[in-house]
């Protein structure tokens, strides 16, 4: 069991249909499989995490294999750091699209691995434990991981925010944090049959405070979607989506097939 004790950091164990600390703190596992494990001071927002519009939106999306050529990157990049028996920890997990291929995927390679995932969004967990049993799936802040100091020997952050001093704390000495960012242009195309003037994605700042970059790769590749309710769905599994007025919205409306860019960064970064 990777999860720990969000209260006293001691380890939790399944017992039942809840998960217990040898402190007796109690968190119920939802029917789907997920435990809350997210404390009330831990997030100041009324709204956690994705809503479900996203979440499926991004399912849908997702399943066609529109990002697989990125699923296949990250996979790679897991590949070329882990070994048998490591630990693995996705902080901002969504519905484990990323997190179960690279479970299953190890499985099979013959490297066994314990992986388990986080993210503030139940909607987004409840879709990710009903995609893969295995995983341990928690509810829970990327800033305030249910994870013991030290534990895990790679951090995945996939389009996920970037809690550099909590990984620093989590992972073990010269531990891995993979990460997945989009790049400059990606999704140009489709910001330009939305906004008058579309604008560039600002450039990452790739340094992280006690960290080495040890590689970068980037992943571009043009997908084509060739129906209307693809193109939805893209638009609205990105933020772009409730930054964008109605009138801008419905520019997609009667769009029946659009080519966009994908551009991704995929990073690996050793902990100093």
């Amino acid at each position: 069991m990777i999860l720990c004790c969000p209260i006293c950091g001691k380890a939790l164990q399944s017992k039942e249909k809840s998960m217990i600390c040898e402190n007796r703190h109690n968190f119920d596992i939802a029917k789907s499989g997920y435990v809350n494990l997210l404390m009330s001071n831990q997030s100041g927002s009324k709204r956690h995490g994705d809503d479900k519009l996203m979440v499926r939106s991004r399912h849908d999306f997702l399943e066609k294999g529109y990002y697989e050529h990125l699923l296949h990157a990250v996979f790679e990049a897991v590949l070329a750091e882990v070994s048998h028996g490591c630990v693995i920890l996705d902080a901002g997990c969504g519905e484990c699209y990323y997190t179960s291929y690279i479970y299953n995927h190890l499985l099979e390679s013959g490297i066994p691995c314990s992986i388990a995932g986080v993210d503030i969004s139940k909607a987004a967990l409840s879709l990710g434990a009903k995609r893969n049993k295995s995983l341990e799936l928690a509810v829970a802040s990327v800033n305030h991981l249910p994870a013991a100091d030290n534990s895990c020997d790679i951090i995945l952050s996939i389009f996920a925010p970037c809690a550099e001093r909590e990984f620093l704390r989590v992972l073990r000495d010269c531990g891995k944090l993979i990460r997945a960012v989009p790049l400059e242009r990606h999704l140009w195309s489709l910001k330009s049959a939305v906004y008058d003037k579309p604008y560039e994605n600002e450039t990452e700042v790739f340094e992280l405070e006690g960290f080495k970059l040890n590689s970068l790769c980037r992943v571009c590749r043009k997908i084509v979607l060739p129906c209307n309710e693809d193109i939805i769905n893209l638009f609205r599994m990105t933020p772009y989506y409730y930054k964008t007025g109605i009138k801008d919205q419905q520019k997609l409306a009667s769009l029946k097939v659009l080519e966009t860019e994908t551009e991704f960064g995929v990073l690996v970064y050793e902990k100093l």
